[in-house]
Parts: C-alpha cells; sequence; structure tokens
C-alpha cells in the first residue's frame, strides 16, 4: 500500500521530468568547480535543492490547475481530480520540499539561502502566469533558467557570464518546447479562458516562434565554447542537441499534432546528452 501511494507521489509530481533542469544545475557546478574546490556536499545539496524546487513547482501546479485538470481531457486522469490524492496531501508535499529547499540552500552559502525564496517565486508564477498573460511559457522558461544560475552560485561561482548564457541557452529550449506543448490544449484553453502564445498568436506562428527559440539555445550553447574556454570537443554535445531538437520540431505541424507527447519527451534526452558531453570535455580532453 506505501509503495502504491509513493508510485502515485512521483506521478503526481513527474519526477521523471527532474531530468530536465537537473542536468542543467551540475553543469552550472561543473563550470564552476573548475576554478573553485569541489566538495561532495555541494553536489548532494544542488541534487537536493533541484527535486525539491522541482517538486514544489509541480506540486504547486497541479493544485491550482485541479479544476481545469478535471474538465480536461487530457488531464481528467491526473492524481487530483481522481481522487487518488487529496488535496491536503498535495498541500502537505509542496510545503514540505518548499522548506527543504530553503534550508538546504542554507547549507550552500548566504547568497543561495537569500535569494531561494525568489527562486520560489518564480517557479510558483508560473503555474499561475496563464491566467494573466500570454506568455507563460517564456516565463516557465524563465524558471528553469534558474536552474545553472543556481548550479554555480552553489560551486561557488562568482561574476562570470558564463551561467547566464548557460541559463539563456535552457530559457529558450524549455519555453520553446513548452509552447509546442502548449498546442494540443489550443482550445481547451480558448474555451476556458487561459492565456498561451498558441491562443494567442494561432499554432502556426506559435510553432514558428518554438523553432526560433531552439534556434536560440544552440545559438546560446556554442557560444558558450568561447565564453567558457571549453575544447572543441565540448561542440560534439552542442550538434547532438540541436539534431535532437531539429527531430522534435519535425514532429509537430499545424496539420499534425498527434506526435506532441513524442516531441516532448524527446527533451528529456537533451538534458541528459549535453551534461554528459559537456562533463567529458571539461575533464576529459
Amino acid at each position: 500500500m506505501r509503495l502504491k501511494k509513493l508510485k502515485t507521489y512521483l506521478s503526481f509530481i513527474r519526477f521523471s521530468h527532474t531530468v530536465f533542469a537537473l542536468p542543467f544545475a551540475l553543469i552550472g557546478g561543473l563550470l564552476a568547480w573548475r576554478e573553485h574546490q569541489f566538495f561532495w556536499a555541494q553536489l548532494i545539496l544542488i541534487v537536493i535543492c533541484m527535486v525539491c524546487a522541482r517538486t514544489a513547482a509541480m506540486g504547486f501546479n497541479r493544485l491550482v490547475d485541479a479544476r481545469f485538470d478535471a474538465l480536461n481531457p487530457r488531464t481528467a486522469l491526473r492524481e487530483l481530480p481522481t481522487g487518488a490524492m487529496t488535496s491536503r496531501e498535495g498541500i502537505f508535499l509542496v510545503v514540505g520540499a518548499s522548506a527543504i529547499f530553503i534550508a538546504a540552500t542554507g547549507f550552500l552559502n548566504p547568497l543561495c539561502f537569500a535569494l531561494s525564496p525568489l527562486a520560489l517565486v518564480a517557479v510558483f508564477w508560473y503555474s499561475v502566469s496563464k491566467r494573466y498573460t500570454p506568455y507563460t511559457q517564456l516565463f516557465l522558461g524563465l524558471a528553469m533558467a534558474i536552474a545553472p544560475v543556481g548550479g554555480w552560485l552553489a560551486a561557488g561561482g562568482g561574476l562570470g557570464l558564463e551561467p547566464w548564457l548557460l541559463g539563456a541557452g535552457v530559457g529558450l529550449w524549455v519555453g520553446g518546447f513548452d509552447i509546442l506543448y502548449a498546442c494540443q490544449d489550443f482550445e481547451f484553453d480558448r474555451s476556458h479562458g487561459l492565456k498561451s502564445i498558441p491562443t494567442y498568436f494561432g499554432i502556426s506562428w506559435a510553432i514558428r516562434f518554438s523553432r526560433v527559440l531552439h534556434v536560440g539555445t544552440v545559438t546560446c550553447l556554442a557560444a558558450l565554447l568561447g565564453v567558457a574556454d571549453l575544447p572543441l570537443t565540448y561542440l560534439s554535445g552542442v550538434i547532438i542537441v540541436a539534431v535532437l531538437l531539429i527531430y522534435e520540431q519535425s514532429l509537430v505541424s499545424v496539420k499534425d499534432l498527434s506526435q506532441v507527447k513524442r516531441a516532448f519527451d524527446i527533451n528529456g534526452w537533451v538534458g541528459v546528452v549535453y551534461f554528459i558531453s559537456t562533463a567529458c570535455s571539461i575533464y576529459y580532453s
């Protein structure tokens, strides 16, 4: 019974999607550790912070969207609409994850601790932004862009362009794929007054915008080569990321949105591949 409840909780927060942001937080740390001493405690705390921040963000999203999830055929089988979890359990999960996140930043350094509430505000805002602005997908990108900057600061990084450039790449990447994901809810969002880039600009222009953002992603990642003084082998990971994003975009068109979920799932490989290739270029070149 406990195992079943654990599976419900992990499904509620989409734990598997942690691979989207965590690799980039670790890359931020890797870049900073080139100039600062590495501590295992920092690595462990970065992982704890990322898991807890994402848990809090996703749990909050599920709570504030529960009413709409129950009405949307695509999301009606989620944990809150079906009663597999109660709102009280969800609130407890969000509050607990937020508290652990803030506490963990306190063990990193004073700056991370001071910025931790702002980080939570950023990731929570995405969930309510669809009620006020069509640019909600860009706010998700902004929330995720915090990951590499946070990893850099947690590892002792100071002033430098590296984490901001990497953060820009991550933000553009996330905004791009979330635009595609939002296309499948175009009719539902419009009929229920929810705002998004697809509902505001139309699906055709939204897809074009998504592609522009992904071009920006590759450009930022490629530019990191010179800014961070990385070896040329680093570009192998950027090329693979570019190929993955091209394939992702090829699956979605105005006339066929049936592969949006498949395109979305490809993003799980982007962070993993980029992390491995970047780590290898830094330490084995």
